[in-house]
């Protein structure tokens, strides 16, 4: 307990010294740069705008990290990193916008021609091919191959760990076996998507889903060609339809990329293809990471999860032109599982919300700017019709304090007038996660709840609190954790937390229980809605309904200090990838 004590005392205090030099890089000032060639743009130079335009070719553009890829196989992987840097050598019909900022979210033709040409009441959507998209051995991509790429997602058994939007959608009986089961000649027995030429494919959904063409630009509805697939093993050297390919790749340690001669420039207009080779290092420790950026040995960190206490205030205090601070569309929360007692009672979890010191809380995941802006509600910025503003428990209104006169008044509702006991479940890896855990714990005993911290294993999530047994027999009352969209919709940011069919028994993220038929409907309602904007009406109601029944402790809207180096040229944070630099436009000088 002195170490996570001690631990909450470091983060806050340098949330403190963080907040002072964010102040003086806001006003101006220089700083000096050691760590590139040139001058860096200035701070914020490339926070949802891009800094240092160029068209050069050539160079190596250096990433650094602690953490690989779950998988770099297009089907398997779902790290948003991983997305962002899988364009290199994967394409999809469709694709994020290759801008900065909050533009980055409208979706724009990738393989395909042109947006789906749509019928059948939404339910039918048919794309037509661009003219020279190739294989890294000059073979053309065709439509059979994007098909087949898809159906990979069926091959749970073999290929899991990613997303499987397209199976729920396109499969929703789970009819289709997958391609290894598959007992048609050419392995591609899945009714619901056509390929009529090799430049065409239709897709056929039993329900019409505003949100398809989202699923549709996912890594996971990448081509891959039946030839090269080495299934499991796949992720260890993808067949490459773009710019770069694979040259070597040594799990957790190197991986880099080198150009592909058979791409064209002519096939892609998403892709810059600037540097020469792209190289990604691996190692463990985060300080040795932020120091080897600031010397400038790499150009930025591939995981973007913002630099630690000592490097970023080193940075903000000598190189602060190099520091952009983006929102990452991320929201840090604590959830309150119904099936542990007194959760199942509304006015206790109520009581939650009310005791808990918010501003406390902000200041021990690093303060408003490398923490985030405080919680009022479960919709992230990201997500249309998401309102920050939104504050139906107070939380912004009152600065963040507890309202112990209101908590107290819920506790007398719930039956519990003199408080109860509890656990707040944590991972003993994150250890902004148990700072925030011990501010809550210690708002919360003022008024009358005892909150043990119980530190997990980080890496058995899934198996722990993605378990609802293990939940209630560990009396997990509070499980801190943090989510973002898979893609910018309700739909790709609010289902697996607060629909009922996504209460599973191992590698549940439905952590309150929600199973409230109220809430299935209105997400029905919502997925078939095309019109965008009366689909994000539809998500901000839901958000409301789920604020209503107070399963959730929204601690704050996260943001980020990130690293760039003064090499880098067209970087940008972009909304489409959380927050991060769009990787497929960068070069260095």
């Amino acid at each position: 307990m002195t170490t996570q004590r001690s631990s909450r005392r470091r983060i806050a205090a340098s949330a403190v010294a963080v907040a002072a030099l964010l102040s003086t890089a806001a006003c101006g000032g220089g700083g000096s740069d050691d760590s590139g060639d040139g001058k860096a743009p200035g701070f914020n130079a490339a926070r949802a705008k891009l800094a240092n335009p160029s068209d050069k070719k050539g160079g190596t553009l250096k990433f650094i990290g602690t953490q690989d890829a779950d998988s770099w196989d297009t089907t398997r992987g779902y790290y948003g990193f991983a997305w962002d840097f899988m364009r290199y050598y994967s394409r999809t019909l469709m694709t994020s916008k290759p801008v900065a900022g909050k533009e980055s979210s409208e979706l724009v033709p990738d393989l395909a021609k042109s947006k789906a040409k749509i019928t059948d009441g939404g339910k039918t959507y048919s794309y037509e091919l661009r003219d020279g998209i190739t294989w890294e051995d000059g073979k053309p991509v065709t439509s059979k191959d994007i098909k087949y790429g898809i159906e990979r997602q069926w091959a749970q058994d073999v290929l899991s760990g990613g997303p499987i939007y397209l199976k729920d959608v396109l499969d929703p009986d789970g009819k289709y076996k997958g391609p290894y089961k598959d007992k048609s000649k050419d392995k591609l027995g899945l009714d619901a998507i056509e390929t009529p030429t090799d430049k065409k494919i239709v897709f056929h959904l039993p329900k019409r889903n505003g949100d398809f063409e989202q699923m549709i630009a996912m890594p996971a509805a990448a081509p891959v060609r039946q030839d090269k697939d080495t299934k499991s093993k796949y992720g260890l050297k993808p067949f490459s339809n773009g710019p770069y390919k694979f040259q070597s790749y040594t799990p957790n340690k190197k991986l880099t990329l080198v150009r592909n001669p058979e791409w064209k420039k002519s096939s892609d207009n998403i892709r810059k293809a600037l540097p020469d080779k792209i190289t990604l290092t691996l190692l463990t420790n985060a300080d040795e990471m932020d120091k080897r950026l600031i010397n400038g040995d790499y150009d930025l960190d591939i995981n973007a999860t913002g630099m630690e206490a000592a490097g970023r205030q080193k940075a903000l205090k000598e190189h602060k032109d190099n520091i952009d601070n983006p929102s990452t569309g991320y929201i840090r929360y604590a959830v309150f599982p119904q099936t542990v007692k007194p959760f199942d009672n509304i006015h206790c979890r109520k009581a939650m919300i009310y005791g808990s010191d918010h501003k406390s809380i902000q200041n021990a995941r690093g303060g408003p700017l490398a923490g985030g802006d405080i919680g009022t509600n479960m919709l992230p910025a990201l997500v249309p019709g998401s309102d920050l503003k939104f504050d139906p428990y107070g939380i912004a209104k009152n600065d963040g304090a507890a309202d112990v006169k209101k908590a107290k008044a819920e506790l007398k509702k719930c039956g519990k007038p003199n408080g109860f006991k509890t656990t707040i479940a944590v991972r003993n890896n994150k250890q902004v996660e148990v700072a925030s855990a011990e501010a809550m714990q210690a708002s919360l005993k003022k008024i009358g709840i005892e909150a043990e911290v119980d530190e997990y294993d980080g890496a058995q999530t899934t198996g722990i609190i993605g378990n609802p047994d293990v939940v209630k027999k560990k009396n997990y009352g509070i499980i801190i954790m943090g989510w973002g969209p898979d893609f910018p919709s309700g739909q790709g940011y609010g289902m697996p937390l607060w629909h009922s069919k996504y209460i599973l028994d191992n590698g549940n993220n439905n952590y309150a229980m929600i199973d409230d038929p109220k809430i299935d409907k209105m997400f029905a309602d919502a997925i078939a809605e095309l019109d965008k904007n009366k689909a994000a009406q539809k998500y901000a109601a839901i958000n409301a309904e789920v604020m209503k029944g107070a399963y959730y402790l929204p601690f704050t809207f996260e943001k980020n200090i990130i690293w760039r180096s003064s090499r880098l040229t067209n970087v940008g944070t972009a909304d489409a990838w959380s927050g991060r630099y769009d990787y497929a436009l960068l070069g260095v000088k």
